[in-house]
């Protein structure tokens, strides 16, 4: 799979900085949606070095994302999720998500802009429909109490970001990027 997109990835950008940029990037996701997968838990390390290799790369010109938008990616990224978390908490006292997917979330943010958010919620999602689906249709999930966690549906939603390349996502499904004309 790494393969596959550090060659999807060298038809987009080349042999360049930004290339081994994003190859970098696709190699964390793979790392965190495996590692979250198994043991429902996100790496901080990991979350930071996504975040601020996506803000350095934004602030070099390595990304098409200004750096402002970047860093309000990350800031709303972070905390979207984090204003659910408290809702849910708050209403059922328990915990609906691990800190690590408002970390990751942001750390998309600061790679794909501030408008991408919308988009990135969406695709995990459907990520998230699809493998949770395939599991429950294999066997693989006894039943539906069983917690599966969202940050290898993040992690997919940002694979399958990257692979659309850059402004693709926004042709297929427009709606989901309503605050575009702001950010940029």
């Amino acid at each position: 799979m790494t393969a596959g997109f550090f060659v999807w990835i060298a038809t987009l950008y080349g042999l360049t900085p930004a290339g081994l940029a994003w190859a970098a990037l696709a190699c964390l996701l793979i790392a965190q949606f495996f590692i979250d997968f198994d043991t429902q838990l996100l790496p901080d390390d990991l979350n930071y070095l996504i975040l601020w290799l996506g803000l350095i790369a934004a602030a070099i010109g390595w990304t098409d994302v200004p750096l402002k938008s970047a860093v309000w990616g990350a800031v709303f990224g972070y905390l979207s999720l984090w204003t659910v978390y408290q809702i849910h908490h708050g209403l059922t006292g328990k915990q609906g998500m691990g800190h690590g997917d408002f970390k990751l979330l942001a750390a998309l943010g600061a790679w794909f802009g501030a408008e991408y958010l919308i988009a990135l919620i969406l695709l995990s999602s459907i990520v998230g429909s699809v493998i949770g689906g395939t599991l429950l249709l294999v066997g693989k999930l006894a039943n539906r109490d069983i917690p599966i966690p969202f940050g290898p549906f993040l992690a997919g939603a940002g694979l399958v970001s990257m692979a659309a390349g850059p402004g693709r996502l926004e042709t297929i499904v427009p709606f989901a990027f309503p605050f575009s004309h702001l950010a940029r």
